[in-house]
């Protein structure tokens, strides 16, 4: 069934191809697809399109469409067109006439637009969640380990003395970054679509605003024809957001694979979390990681995917766009799955200690030992040059003691103020009104 077509079979080859794997993603966009029509057939009623029984009816049968979603239960048939047509088709066979007139109004472009603005909100706000885990978990191991010194490396060349506390923190502190992205693309997706049909309005006197409320959106994309062009544009920006969560936790990987190396020998984990080889019995693969920094790269090339796919559309819709499902929905679940298993290895990493004793590392307190000659009142660069030529003849002495306290240093990593930052852009993000508004909708 194809809620557009008249008395025309298209080709099965056409339909097949046209199609694509629609059906199984828009699974993923049924809940968000009835969301839509509740406040949209209140918007009906309330300018006299569709009358307070046929209302009842309808509002009734789709919350139990929900239902049936949210409990595994719902299907789209392979007869069927799509998740839009499906429900469609659903209200019409248990309510009769009244499901035929909620389309009033609206166009399945803008169906698509709103039920994929409802979807990215829902994805954005897990992976809010599971970011606050992972900071949470670094945040905690960031102030376990302050007094673990750690090799600082520049051009992969040992540097200056870190500690974990300080790496742990690093990478805090950039998810509140990342965080500031994701918020952004919230922002872009919190606004309302629906209303602008196929893109050019309707005849109807629709409330637009009244959708809006209803369906919790910070505001409207007011003009209807910008409204059907953000579709893509949204898409790339969230890709974007995405992007950044990803870089942080690609390095980190790296971070870990390297640092789990033998040649390096900062941290491990249990034998249990770790794969073995075939053929060698001493390897303790950091698989997990490996696979977190793989996905992790694949989805920070998920921006540049959309904008090839987008960058030569002039307005208005094309079926193009269809395919932008096709990357970005896989990507939610991988970056999920990122973040939820890095903060589940964290639970078990283990950090060596007195790393720095090892003669190999004196030179990573060169800087000490100049920036104590000049607190002694010698010019930095009379110093510079004087442990410079001891290192050169071989006579230079390390001072093992480090004396950082400025703010963000390895003696003040400042991570109250790193958890304060967090929770400012996670508290600009008011998921509690979407919720609430939700919750009306669905009483």
């Amino acid at each position: 069934m194809k809620i557009w077509q008249k008395n025309i079979d298209v080709d099965a080859l056409v339909e097949t191809f046209t199609v694509g794997n629609d059906r199984v993603l828009d699974m993923q966009l049924a809940a968000a697809d009835v969301l839509g029509s509740l406040a949209h057939t209140k918007m009906l009623n309330s300018i006299g399109l569709l009358d307070r029984e046929d209302l009842d009816a309808v509002q009734q049968e789709l919350k139990l469409i929900y239902r049936e979603i949210l409990d595994g239960r719902f299907i789209i048939e392979d007869t069927v067109e799509d998740v839009h047509s499906q429900i469609e088709m659903l209200l019409t066979q248990r309510i009769g006439e009244a499901g035929k007139k909620i389309h009033a109004g609206r166009s399945r472009n803008d169906q698509v637009l709103v039920d994929l603005k409802l979807y990215f909100r829902s994805e954005i706000q897990r992976l809010v969640s599971l970011i606050e885990g992972l900071f949470r978990q670094l945040i905690r191991l960031s102030e376990a380990n302050k007094q673990v010194l750690l090799p600082g490396y520049t051009h992969l060349q040992i540097a200056m003395p870190s500690s974990f506390g300080l790496w742990f923190g690093a990478y805090a502190e950039s998810l509140v970054d990342d965080l500031e992205l994701l918020k952004s693309a919230w922002k872009v997706c919190n606004k309302n679509p629906l209303g602008s049909a196929a893109g050019y309005g309707a005849s109807f006197p629709l409330d637009r605003t009244m959708t809006t409320t209803l369906l919790g959106f910070d505001d409207l994309n007011y003009n209807v024809v910008y409204a059907q062009m953000g579709r893509g544009k949204t898409e790339r920006i969230l890709a974007q957001g995405m992007s950044a969560v990803a870089a942080t936790l690609a390095k980190f990987a790296m971070d870990v694979c390297l640092y789990i190396n033998q040649n390096f020998g900062f941290i491990s984990f249990p034998a249990h979390l770790t794969t073995g080889s075939s053929i060698m019995p001493h390897k303790k693969n950091p698989d997990v990681f490996e696979l977190v920094r793989a996905r992790c790269n694949k989805i920070q090339a998920l921006p540049n995917e959309i904008a090839l796919m987008t960058t030569n559309l002039p307005s208005g819709y094309h079926r193009d766009l269809q395919l932008l499902k096709e990357n970005l929905f896989p990507a939610f679940q991988s970056l999920a799955e990122c973040l939820e298993i890095t903060t589940f290895m964290l639970d078990y990493i283990i950090v060596k200690e007195n790393i720095l004793d090892d003669p190999k590392y004196d030179y990573l307190f060169s800087v000490e030992v100049v920036n104590n000659e000049v607190l002694k009142g010698v010019p930095f660069r009379e110093a510079y040059r004087n442990i410079g030529e001891a290192i050169e003849n071989g006579t230079f002495q390390p001072q093992r003691e480090v004396h950082h306290t400025h703010e963000g240093s390895i003696g003040n990593l400042c991570n109250d103020q790193i958890e304060r930052m967090f929770e400012d852009v996670k508290a600009a993000f008011h998921f509690e009104r979407v919720e609430t508004a939700l919750a009306e909708l669905l009483s």
